[in-house]
């Protein structure tokens, strides 16, 4: 018996020396790439990974989920304890605040030597959104702005055969538009004041430097802001546009319901307003690029969307390039796109059938022709949700005149900033 156990625990020992040495065998043939992605995209990006392995039979990918709320925290906590993954989707906003703490790298000798990758592939402006102090810290993967979406019917009843172009026709054609309604509790435009893109794009429309002092100094008084804002303001003032969220449940319900006729929004409401705009409305609605200051059109909008970056740290910086180059590729990013209705961020993509039969989507490649950054800094997401919302609904409810709440925007943000100012200045 004794015997019998003896042979047993040698064969049992065999087997695991023989596992062992295939598992350590096996992790000498290829390697692996973490890759950290955020929401929808983390899960349907997997979809696109095994054509990758299958084209580099040497490395495999790790896809790790985070949600958007958790990612920022998740990732300043693995870069504080060394636990970075090799590339990671970053939100454009937040590439500023990883290169300050030099968690990414520089790709200008990747792409110098790249085949395949290129500046001149992508619209000027999203790429402008990575470049920090002269250096390119990411690559654009899907990219989204905000255009103007109108109710052609009503703009049209309105004496609009085209939407508007520029400020002047904005405000013409929403006075207009109201005064179709004398009696109803209907408006032209919404414009909700816990969105603060369209006050920053129209800012930047007239040529706002926002933040001042080499980006330590806020700058929202400045008579080119002022003007953006008040003009805005003045849209709640008239009665042109509904004050605050309460009174707007369903943006997709009030638009086909008329309760409004235009909205600046991205191309994540695609979709909705399809399902929305169906039946007899399905020819009443359409997208436009934004209306300009004074003559220009299309005017100026924000360049949205992530970018795809390789942390410092990575030992696997070389593999981590090449899932880059391949989610580059304009077949993966039309993939992608049918995936996830993200919007490619390269140009070839643009080409396809998918998206150039789709009338809406026009105006969005057109938009991303004139596109610009906000400013690049670690607290613009703090100073955009928390101070340009806060002062925009005051004024919209007329409790700070325009001149208050800027002069009171400008000394939140100076609070924000100074301890920027004073790593700058020391």
């Amino acid at each position: 018996m004794p015997n019998k156990n003896l042979n047993i625990f040698i064969l049992v020992l065999i087997i695991f020396s023989t596992i062992q040495f295939s598992c350590s065998k096996e992790k000498k043939t290829f390697t692996e790439i973490k890759f950290w992605a955020m929401g929808s995209e983390a899960e349907f990006v997997t979809k696109l990974i095994p054509e990758f392995e299958k084209q580099n039979p040497g490395i495999k990918v790790k896809v790790q989920a985070m949600p958007w709320t958790a990612a920022q925290e998740k990732l300043i906590t693995a870069f504080a304890s060394d636990n970075t993954p090799d590339l990671c989707q970053l939100g454009n906003t937040w590439i500023p605040q990883f290169a300050a703490l030099n968690a990414i790298i520089p790709l200008e000798m990747l792409i110098n030597s790249s085949e395949h990758l290129s500046r001149g592939s992508y619209f000027d402006g999203i790429w402008r959104t990575n470049i920090i102090d002269g250096k390119i810290y990411g690559i654009p993967w899907y990219v989204d702005t905000r255009v103007l979406y109108y109710r052609k019917d009503i703009l049209f009843r309105a004496g609009y055969s085209h939407p508007p172009r520029n400020w002047e026709e904005l405000l013409d054609a929403s006075n207009k538009i109201k005064s179709l309604f004398p009696s109803q509790e209907k408006y032209a435009i919404y414009l909700p004041t816990n969105e603060w893109a369209p006050f920053v794009q129209f800012g930047l429309q007239a040529n706002a430097q926002l933040i001042s002092q080499n980006l330590t100094k806020a700058n929202f008084s400045s008579p080119e802001f002022t003007e953006a804002f008040d003009f805005l303001i003045s849209f709640h003032k008239q009665k042109l546009a509904p004050i605050g969220i309460s009174q707007v449940t369903n943006v997709y319900q009030a638009f086909a319901d008329e309760y409004f006729s235009m909205y600046i929004s991205g191309p994540w409401n695609i979709p909705e307003f399809k399902k929305w705009m169906k039946g007899n409305l399905s020819d009443k609605w359409m997208t436009a690029p934004m209306p300009g200051y004074k003559h220009e059109y299309p005017g100026l909008s924000l360049a949205g969307g992530s970018s795809l970056v390789i942390f410092s740290r990575s030992d696997n910086k070389k593999e981590a390039w090449k899932l880059i180059e391949f989610l580059s590729e304009a077949k993966s990013q039309i993939e992608f796109y049918k995936l996830t209705n993200d919007l490619p961020a390269v140009r070839e993509a643009w080409e396809d059938s998918v998206l150039k039969n789709d009338l809406y989507m026009a105006a969005f490649y057109e938009q991303f022709h004139n596109v610009a950054p906000t400013p690049k800094i670690p607290e613009w997401e703090q100073i955009a949700f928390s101070k340009i919302q806060l002062y925009a609904e005051l004024a919209a409810r007329n409790e700070m005149s325009t001149k208050e709440a800027l002069k009171n925007l400008d000394k939140d943000v100076d609070k924000i900033l100074e301890k920027r100012k004073w790593m700058l200045e020391h």
